[in-house]
């Protein structure tokens, strides 16, 4: 995807659940924003509002979950995954 939505660039802020699974899974918040600056694809997720970000994290593929707040304009990651083959 080249044409990032204008929400992209807004500040992060972390759910409760994404802080949880970095300890859970290894990756740290300087981790997770290289991840974001590197994403590769954005879709639609099932759930309405939540959009998945394809990237990379240590060699492996990874799967990012967030959704926009439009009102605070803050971009709130709700988790983020390694895609097993």
């Amino acid at each position: 995807m080249t044409n990032w939505p204008e929400w992209w660039d807004w500040e992060l802020e972390f759910s409760p659940h994404l802080l949880k699974r970095m300890v859970d899974r290894s990756f740290s918040e300087t981790d997770l924003r290289m991840m974001m600056e590197h994403a590769t694809d954005l879709q639609e997720n099932v759930e309405p509002g939540r959009w998945i970000v394809e990237t990379k994290h240590a060699s492996g593929v990874w799967q990012v979950i967030v959704e926009p707040d439009t009102i605070d304009e803050l971009l709130v990651v709700i988790t983020a995954f390694p895609v097993t083959p």
